[in-house]
């Protein structure tokens, strides 16, 4: 699965590791995450997000 990078603050989404600060299990893809979940250290949307190379 593919991480995606917060855009504002450079936190790394892991889908292997999840947002269990969030309630978000390991293996949850950032696809599934749900629409109001924020970047757990600036509080950036989602769409604040890019894949990372």
């Amino acid at each position: 699965m593919k991480k995606y990078v917060c855009d504002i603050c450079g936190y790394v989404y892991d889908p292997e590791v999840g947002d269990p600060d969030s309630d978000i299990p390991a293996g949850t893809a950032f696809e599934d995450l749900p629409d109001e979940w924020v970047c757990p250290i600036c509080g950036a949307p989602k769409d604040s997000f890019s894949p990372e190379d």
